[in-house]
């Protein structure tokens, strides 16, 4: 029997979710269930709408669970003057840390360390002081992270002992996701809490309609087609929105990031932040994981051709040159077989309309904010930050509920937490170990309940978290289990130990 709890996407919900398809009109339906589509279907359901959510594979498929898990205040913005995304970004950061998602965010420190060299560690002491400043000019950023400060070499030694001796540095402090997947899936179940219909292995065939009546959307859902009448279509779907939007411009960035044991930098405690050479915004970090890993990352490389289908691999080219870049301040360099793994995603970078056709235009005039474009019954939003998504949402369902003449004219996602969000005074005490509150909030007992075994020997998963995946997160296969509840198949080889468990776990539950 499957407990009650609030969004669960179980195997009975989602038969209930399939019979909506074949009943009347909806006011919204979403393609795209990353995190700014889940976000989307959260701001209109909970705006009153009917509303549902369609993905062709699975939640957080796409490009929403490759990024560097970070809801940051937008330095690199700073540095390229733009205060208004730095605030927003800063704003939206505040809210997933105090309102909406507090189990699933963190405070990590970013050591720069004078290894790199006293210029760097200036030029970074000088942009953390100013986002400390911009943070404090947003609701709910005053004491929400420390402040900006330099460090002796004993504190540099401490926070990542793998950097070479002798030196101190300069510190500030950002937002690290536990798992950007999890923070999608908690959207998905929140808006499925508020009522929506989330179904994935959806995959949305054409739009036909002129947007006056609303629009006809063919779907095929594990393989029988169907035909669903929306009134209006929102278009989420990152880099693949162009096949419902072709005349939106894209220019998809593949942004990698490589996946190290955590002891070869000696556990760090904080990110180690290195500029990438001959750069004076961009930087490679070293982001120490709860599991014991380090993901280090993070690239920006143009993308050419169709976007396919298939996840992205991170090139040769890009491994070299993360490697050579954290291995200028380390004792000891990274080598290529300290690599276990390695994911890349496409960021889905907009070109404007005032943007010239050559490539050098194309290159000067990529912008790193979000298009919200109408095209008959498709409202496209795309681009943008995942720390950003709750904003993109807010504004497309503003124009949704525009469009409509119905809907609550203004959001409430600001101060709505998502499921298993708890004030922080509340976290410490849930009764759970606390890698699982860190990752399921206040339901993390409900997850210990289900099985304390190890998925694998020496990972930290269980058995019960693929068992709650499958029974209230929607999950289907193998892929869903170790790709995106749990991110077992980061490393390779573990995810081949650990394929047999979720083959057996899902023949139990499904």
């Amino acid at each position: 029997m499957t407990a009650a709890l609030p969004g669960s996407l179980s195997p009975e919900r989602r038969a209930r979710d399939l019979d909506v398809l074949a009943g009347g009109p909806v006011d919204v339906v979403v393609v795209g269930g990353g995190v700014t589509g889940a976000g989307v279907a959260l701001d209109a359901a909970s705006r009153g709408l009917s509303v549902v959510l369609l993905e062709r594979a699975d939640l957080a498929a796409g490009t929403s669970r490759w990024s560097s898990k970070l809801v940051h205040g937008g330095l690199r913005y700073l540095a390229h003057g733009e205060i208004g995304l730095a605030r927003e970004s800063a704003r939206e950061r505040a809210v997933l840390m105090g309102a909406t998602a507090p189990h699933l965010v963190r405070r990590l420190p970013f050591l720069v360390p004078d290894a790199a060299g006293r210029d760097v560690t200036a030029l970074a002491a000088a942009g953390g002081r100013l986002g400390d400043l911009v943070r404090l000019s947003v609701p709910g950023g005053r004491g929400s992270l420390p402040a900006t400060r330099r460090v002796r070499p004993d504190d540099v030694a401490r926070m990542v002992p793998a950097v070479r001796p002798g030196r101190g540095g300069v510190v500030f402090w950002d937002g690290q996701l536990t798992d950007d997947a999890r923070l999608v899936v908690a959207l998905a179940r929140t808006a499925a809490a508020y009522g929506a219909a989330v179904l994935t292995g959806a995959t949305v065939t054409g739009v036909d309609g002129a947007g006056v009546d609303g629009a006809d959307v063919h779907v095929q859902v594990d393989g029988t087609a169907t035909t669903l009448h929306a009134r209006v279509v929102v278009n989420a779907a990152g880099v693949w929105a162009q096949r419902l939007a072709p005349g939106i411009r894209l220019v998809p960035s593949r942004g990698s990031h490589l996946v190290v044991p955590g002891a070869r930098l000696g556990s760090p405690s904080a990110a180690l932040t290195v500029p990438l050479p001959g750069s004076r915004s961009r930087y490679v970090f070293a982001l120490p994981q709860a599991d014991g890993l380090v993901y280090l990352g993070l690239t920006d490389e143009p993308v050419s051709g169709p976007v396919p289908d298939d996840d992205p691999l991170p090139s040769e080219a890009e491994v070299a040159q993360l490697l050579a870049t954290v291995n200028q301040v380390l004792d000891v360099p990274l080598t290529r077989d300290d690599v276990v793994g390695a994911y890349a995603g496409l960021r889905p970078l907009v070109l404007p309309a005032s943007a010239g056709t050559g490539p050098g235009d194309a290159t000067a005039d990529l912008s790193r904010t979000h298009l919200l474009s109408a095209d008959g019954p498709v409202l496209t939003v795309v681009g943008g930050k995942l720390t950003t998504y709750r904003a993109m949402a807010e504004q497309t369902v503003d124009a949704v509920v525009a469009r409509l003449g119905r809907g609550a004219p203004r959001s409430v996602t600001a101060r709505l937490p998502l499921v298993g969000a708890a004030p922080r005074v509340a976290l410490v005490r849930i009764a759970a170990p606390q890698r699982l509150v860190a990752r399921y909030g206040s339901e993390a007992p409900v997850v210990e309940l289900l099985g304390p075994a190890a998925v694998v020997a020496g990972r930290p998963e269980t058995v019960g978290e693929l068992r709650f995946a499958v029974r209230h997160e929607g999950a289907r296969t193998v892929g869903d289990l170790l790709d995106r509840r749990t991110r077992i198949g980061l490393v390779p080889a573990d995810r081949a130990r650990a394929v047999v468990v979720a083959e057996q776990v899902l023949a139990e539950e499904l």
